[in-house]
Parts: structure tokens; sequence; C-alpha cells
């Protein structure tokens, strides 16, 4: 389970130092294996292994007529990467997904339950300035009757 935020810096070989906190969870897991992946908020998606297997499976099962879909297994699948946790617990993060969610040396990594989200901290920060964008009545009928 991730979750916390983490603001880090992309070292000059786009390489991300994962936080200590959840780097024995990362390596019981899944070895330290990870597949990072691009989202369409622009931002990057990190899963650890095991867990994206099946959201790849599932997505390349549904039909690729229809554009939409297509369009998302070209954005998921297309972008999504294998990378390995070296020795010193850092990841590569290439320069295409770098491209994508236009990261620079100052970011910031999301737990999200099962995976994290990789944010630029510009962008991070005009999220968080938006704040969840509902208001009043305006809520998802998912979320009428939650509280916190």
């Amino acid at each position: 389970m991730f979750r916390g935020v983490a603001q880090l810096s992309l070292d000059s070989k786009g390489r991300l130092a994962v936080p200590s906190r959840y780097r024995e969870g990362l390596l019981m897991r899944c070895a330290g294996r990870l597949v990072i992946t691009a989202d369409h908020d622009k931002c990057l998606l990190v899963y650890p292994q095991p867990d994206w297997e099946p959201i790849q499976q599932k997505l390349m099962s549904l039909s690729s007529l229809n554009p939409r879909i297509r369009d998302l297994q070209r954005q998921l699948v297309g972008y999504a990467e294998d990378t390995d946790m070296d020795a010193a617990g850092r990841v590569l993060i290439s320069p295409a997904l770098r491209d994508f969610a236009a990261l620079g040396k100052s970011v910031v990594l999301v737990g999200q339950g099962n995976k994290f989200e990789l944010w630029d901290k510009e962008k991070w920060d005009q999220v968080l300035e938006r704040g969840a964008g509902f208001n009043d009545g305006d809520l998802p009928p998912e979320l009428e009757g939650f509280s916190l």
C-alpha cells in the first residue's frame, strides 16, 4: 500500500531515488521491477510489475475497433516501460516518459494505493491549487454520502 507525497529530484541522467519507506515493500512485492507509463493527466503512473500485468491484459482484451479504446491502448501500453530499481534504490525515467510528463528536476511522487503518480513539481502545485474540483451539489454520484 503506497500513500503519501514525496518531493524529490531527478538526477542529470533522469534517475529517481525511490524514498526508502517504499523500497523494502517494492523489493518484497516485485523484486524492484516496475512499469512506468503515461497517464492522461500528463503525469506518469508507476506500478509494481505484478500489479500492472492484469491491467495491460484487460486493456488489450478490449476491442481496438473502438477509437477511444484504441487511443487508451496506444497511450498506456505504448508508453509502458519496464524498469528495475538499482542497488541504490533508483529508477531510470526514460527521455520519452520525461518528455510526455514534462518532468523537470523537481518532481513529486504521490502514493495511490497500488501505484504511484509521478508529477512535475509545478504541475502538482497546480493540481493542488484547483483542489478536488467539486462544488456543493457537484459531486459524482459515487461520492454521495462519502465522509472523511
